[in-house]
């Protein structure tokens, strides 16, 4: 697919561009149809009739547990892989995710801040998800201070300062995590594995609203995203603002990790297998790939949490250590090609 192709208004009618649109359709499918299934999948198998009729036990285990972790899941996943595309396609590395900015470093240290001062106590998930986003937040601001000269950004800035920044925020991690009370340690360990639990639906219905919100405005800037891929000065002479939108793919990225990573535990390796597989195997262009790596990475979250419900079953594996099996020798055999 040529450059030109990549930057034009829209996908047109060749062959590579119906294949696109084939692999879209695909990829929603898949994410329709895991938001189907997965909630069946478990240590203990549910009755179909039993649900559809609303009988008990099946259906409060559907409805109260199952469901709503598969949602969870979906739509964490998508946005680790969304937000993973976004920071790949600014740096222009497809290893970069967004723990090498500083971003899930920072939100994790205001998790572990919220629960070190007993915020999951007194206010539930609502406190570790604002502590989460305050610790992100500020990272964002020290990470874009960092990294402008003169009112310039550029992408090795960015990187340099989210590389430092997420060591610091992780030697404050463990510090905090060594000081801390018993209780207090056991939740913090258990929250930095990375796992999807049961959720209240009304924190549920707000995140994924804001997940969608920003997937859509940073989807609906792809073109912007090819322009960038080629090169800052190719993205200035087609009319690309590329500090502008340095800004906001950093901003746009945190978010969608942060708010995932108050909710979940940071889970790594999503937003770096996903993005990779879909710019090898189906299309660099991010007018394909950023919406494909949303569902796919959806698909792929939900499924590894429904694969820990059963692999040792009655007991759990989270999530996170899921995916790492997956990330780290699919990341191993990636330097090894590399």
């Amino acid at each position: 697919m040529s450059v030109e192709s990549l930057v034009g208004p829209g996908l047109q009618a060749g062959p590579a561009e119906r294949r696109a649109r084939r692999w879209i359709a695909a990829s929603v499918a898949a994410f329709c149809a895991a938001a189907i299934v997965l909630p069946f999948i478990g240590p203990s198998p549910l009755d179909l009739s039993r649900v559809w009729m609303r009988q008990e036990p099946d259906w409060s285990i559907f409805v109260q547990l199952r469901l709503s972790r598969t949602l969870l899941g979906l739509f964490a996943g998508a946005a680790l892989a969304l937000g993973g595309s976004v920071f790949q396609a600014m740096l222009r590395d497809a290893l970069a995710t967004p723990d090498m900015l500083g971003v899930s470093s920072g939100a994790s240290l205001g998790a572990v801040v919220a629960i070190a001062l007993g915020w999951h106590l007194a206010a539930g998930v609502s406190g570790i998800w604002a502590g989460a986003l305050g610790g992100a937040a500020a990272v964002l601001v020290l990470v874009v201070v960092a990294a402008t000269r003169q009112r310039d950004m550029s992408a090795h800035g960015l990187l340099l300062a989210g590389v430092a920044t997420n060591s610091v925020c992780w030697a404050l991690i463990l510090l905090i995590h060594s000081l801390s009370g018993l209780s207090q340690s056991f939740a913090i360990s258990r929250w930095l594995i990375g796992s999807l639990d049961a959720i209240d639906y009304r924190a549920l219905a707000v995140f994924v609203v804001a997940v969608v919100v920003a997937a859509i405005l940073v989807i609906r800037r792809a073109r912007q995203w090819n322009l960038l891929a080629v090169g800052d000065a190719w993205a200035g002479t087609r009319g690309g603002d590329v500090r502008q939108l340095l800004r906001f793919g950093y901003i746009a990225g945190s978010f969608l990790a942060a708010s995932t990573v108050a909710l979940t535990g940071p889970i790594g390796f999503v937003g770096l297998v996903v993005p990779h597989l879909v710019r090898v195997r189906i299309s660099a262009d991010d007018r394909v790939l950023m919406p494909c790596a949303f569902f796919f990475g959806g698909v792929l979250l939900a499924s590894c949490d429904a694969v820990g419900r059963v692999i040792l079953a009655p007991a759990e594996v989270p999530a996170g250590a899921i995916t790492a099996c997956i990330g780290g020798p699919y990341l191993l055999w990636l330097l090894r090609r590399r």
